[in-house]
C-alpha cells in the first residue's frame, strides 16, 4: 500500500484479473463487480473489478461505512452499449453509494436500446444505502435498465434511483424514442416490490395530466428496515410536505411491515434534487437513526 498512487484503485485480489474483451467492445461492453466486507468496525472493499468506462473511486469511511462513488467516465450510453454492475454486501458491512453525474443516455439511428443491469445482494445484518443521480434520455434515445434487489431479512437498505423527462433546459422533454424500466425487491425468497413500466412519448402523451401532468423529473425511493412503521411513514409525508414547494409533489405508502416507498415528482432541477436530498435526510434521522450526512463527491 505504501507504494500506492493517490487516486490508483488498491490491488485488491480481482483488480488483476485479465480484461478478455475483444477491442471492438471496450466502452460498449463493460462489467462492474464490488464486494463489501465489515473489518474491525469499519466497512472496506473486499475484491473489486471494473472494466471502462466503469471506474471505481477510492472508498472514504463515513461513520463506519464505505462511502464509493461509482463512475461512468464515458460521455454516456448509446444504442448497443451493455453495462452490468453487480454488488454484494456481507454480513455487517455498511455501503453507501452514489454516482459521479447523471447518466446521458444518447440518441441513435440504431434500433438495439442501451442495456442497463444493476444486482445487488445485501447479506446478514448488512447494509447498503444508494441514491443515484437521474437518468437523462437525449431524444430519439433507447434504453432499458433493470435494477434486481436482493436482501436477507435482517438487512437495511435505503435505494433511490430517478428519471429525468430529457434535456429540460434545451426544451428537449418527452423526445426519447422507448424507456424501458423495472425495479425488483426481494427480501429472502419473497418479492416484495417490482416497478415496471415503458415510456413510449410516440405512442401517447406523456404528458397528459394522468401520466407525469407538467412535470420533467421523477424518483422512487425504497426504505428497509426495523424502524419502518405507519407512524414513520406518515411522519414522512408530513415532513416532506413541510417545504411547500408547488413545484414538486410527493407521496409516501407503507407497502408492508418493514417497507415503505416515496415517490417525487418535480418540475424543476433544483427543487427536486432539493426534496430528494431532504427525504433521504428524513430517513437517515427518523428510521436509521443516523446523524446529518454531508456527502461530497
Amino acid at each position: 500500500m505504501s507504494n500506492q498512487f493517490p487516486n490508483q484503485l488498491p490491488d485488491y485480489p480481482i483488480t488483476r484479473l485479465l480484461d478478455s474483451r475483444a477491442p471492438s467492445v471496450v466502452g460498449r461492453s463493460a462489467r462492474l463487480d464490488l464486494v463489501f466486507e465489515a473489518r474491525r468496525g469499519k466497512t472496506a472493499i473486499a475484491r473489486a473489478y471494473a472494466e471502462p468506462p466503469f471506474r471505481i473511486g477510492r472508498s472514504f469511511d463515513v461513520d463506519g461505512a464505505a462511502y464509493v462513488i461509482l463512475v461512468c467516465s464515458g460521455p454516456g450510453v448509446f444504442a448497443g452499449d451493455a453495462l452490468d454492475l453487480s454488488v454484494r454486501v456481507q454480513p455487517g458491512a455498511r455501503v453507501i453509494l452514489t454516482s459521479q453525474s447523471a447518466l446521458q443516455v444518447h440518441p441513435s439511428a440504431a434500433s438495439t436500446p442501451a442495456l442497463i443491469r444493476h444486482r445487488y445482494v445485501v447479506e446478514g445484518d448488512g447494509e447498503l444505502q444508494a441514491h443515484w443521480d437521474p437518468v437523462i434520455p437525449f431524444a430519439a434515445a433507447r434504453l432499458d435498465q433493470r435494477f434486481e434487489l436482493q436482501i436477507d431479512e435482517p438487512s437495511r437498505l435505503y435505494w433511490s434511483d430517478a428519471l429525468m423527462s430529457g434535456r429540460v433546459d434545451r426544451a428537449e422533454t418527452w423526445s426519447f424514442d422507448r424507456v424501458a424500466h423495472e425495479l425488483r425487491l426481494h427480501v429472502g425468497t419473497n418479492l416484495k416490490y417490482l416497478e415496471r413500466f415503458t415510456l413510449q412519448a410516440h405512442e401517447r402523451s406523456l404528458m397528459h395530466p394522468w401520466v407525469v401532468g407538467g412535470m420533467h423529473y421523477m424518483a422512487t425511493a425504497l426504505t428497509h428496515h426495523d424502524a419502518v412503521t405507519p407512524e414513520t411513514a406518515e411522519l414522512l409525508q408530513r415532513e416532506i410536505e413541510t417545504g411547500g414547494d408547488i413545484r414538486v409533489r410527493a407521496g409516501v405508502d407503507l407497502l408492508e411491515s418493514r417497507l415503505v416507498i416515496g415517490r417525487l415528482l418535480a418540475s424543476c432541477g433544483a427543487p427536486f434534487a432539493s426534496a430528494r436530498a431532504c427525504y433521504r435526510q428524513l430517513v437517515m434521522r427518523s428510521i436509521f437513526d443516523r446523524p446529518l450526512q454531508r456527502l461530497r463527491k
